[in-house]
């Protein structure tokens, strides 16, 4: 069983040296054993804030936009490619590719800034829930506190109901740091967009992913707006207005609890049956 300093370890990316000619800098990283047998997409986003803020230190990451080319493998290193796209006085751009050899499994797009005064400032409403104390914890890691609005439980088949899903997370003991903050929610952020897309369907559920229904996340785009603490409860308040053709498409906003929005995500994914011959064996589960 880990706890959250394993993971912060992933975190702590290893230089391997910067291209001669390319002028690309290089990481290394492990990935933290989940017991899925593939590194958890999350893990990827997590560490792809993490290197796109070494780019630019005097920056913060604003957003990032990220597909997801292949899964990652438990067997091996993680080898990080940093490229510095451009940098100006107000914004920058890094291309971060995470690849396993020649088999490239993300690669993202970063945007960096220094934040400007405001001139305009608006924000949605939180939607209003009941407390993260309201609600049972879920068993998802030992050092992730995770409470889903009204305790929906995600993975049960034949519970109907709108293709919307609060979750309220926390890290409880994360450094108080911009970057790790926005590591730690770029990790939340991975897991519920697929569930919430299942949920006004009979028969379909959480449970049966890489059972008898083939899902993964495609693409990701997470946007930072404000500075927060991942220590501290957040709201992830996420809806999927469109599914068909074997894919879903869901987004979601990050409260504090007092109300401030600091961040949204969007996902394209994937929920399909099995191509014929392609489903695991009986009690089997697939890898992605």
């Amino acid at each position: 069983m880990s706890d959250l300093k394993d993971f912060l370890a992933v975190l702590d990316l290893t230089p391997a040296g910067e291209g001669l000619d390319d002028g690309v800098v290089r990481f290394t990283a492990e990935s933290l054993d989940e017991g899925h047998g593939v590194v958890f997409g999350g893990q990827l986003l997590a560490q792809t804030v993490v290197a796109g803020a070494s780019s630019m230190p005097a920056k913060q990451v604003k957003s990032l936009h990220t597909v997801f080319a292949r899964g990652a493998s438990m067997s091996a290193p993680l080898e990080i490619d940093v490229e510095v796209l451009h940098e100006g006085r107000a914004l920058g751009s890094a291309s971060v590719t995470i690849h396993q050899g020649d088999r490239i499994c993300t690669r993202s797009t970063v945007l960096l800034q220094v934040p400007d005064p405001d001139l305009i400032r608006h924000q949605p409403t939180m939607p209003e829930v009941g407390s993260p104390d309201a609600f049972e914890p879920r068993p998802v890691a030992p050092w992730w506190d995770v409470r889903i609005v009204d305790d929906v439980d995600i993975s049960d088949p034949e519970l109907v109901g709108p293709a919307e899903l609060g979750v309220w997370s926390r890290f409880t003991g994360a450094p108080d740091d911009l970057t790790t903050s926005q590591a730690l929610l770029a990790y939340a952020s991975d897991g519920f967009l697929i569930a919430t897309a299942m949920r006004p369907h009979a028969g379909v559920g959480q449970a049966q992913a890489h059972v008898s229904i083939s899902t993964t996340v495609l693409s990701q785009t997470i946007t930072f707006h404000e500075p927060f603490d991942a220590g501290q409860w957040l709201l992830l308040a996420h809806e999927a207005p469109y599914a068909g053709r074997g894919r879903g498409y869901g987004r979601a906003d990050a409260f504090t609890e007092d109300g401030r929005l600091v961040a949204s995500y969007v996902q394209e994914n994937m929920i399909r049956g099995y191509p014929e011959g392609q489903a695991p064996a009986d009690g089997q589960r697939s890898k992605y």
